[in-house]
């Protein structure tokens, strides 16, 4: 078990920018990290990840917005959120699997370890 908390969430207008961090208690020689995100009444979406080797995946809602990063001297997990939009808006959870690679597409079940999320409004 890893635990893993976030922060660098807020409120910020439409077109800006915010970077969430998340910092875990530790890494592995193997993992998968990322963010999903989550409003009210929706389920769980994938949002990027990153894995030891240094591939990424983002999904297409923040392909060309967002970029995500891991430092591993740190432990600590980036999300540079730019050129925001109203649709951005929810809490965005950190996620960590330290005993494999990312897959193409990460889901839910692929993660054991979670943070408590943090909350992005984006104000249009």
């Amino acid at each position: 078990q890893v635990q893993l908390v976030e922060s660098g969430g807020g409120s910020v207008q439409a077109g800006g920018s915010l970077r969430l961090s998340c910092t875990a208690t530790k890494f592995a020689y193997n993992y998968c990290l990322g963010w999903f995100r989550q409003t009210p009444g929706k389920q769980r979406e994938g949002v990027a990840f990153i894995d030891s080797q240094g591939r990424t995946v983002i999904t297409d809602p923040v392909k060309g917005r967002f970029a995500i990063s891991a430092d591993n001297v740190k432990k600590t997990l980036y999300l540079q959120m730019n050129t925001l939009q109203a649709e951005d808006t929810a809490t965005y959870y950190c996620v960590a699997d330290l005993y494999g690679l990312c897959g193409w597409n990460p889901a839910t079940e692929d993660f054991e370890n979670w943070g408590q999320g943090t909350q992005v409004t984006v104000s249009s």
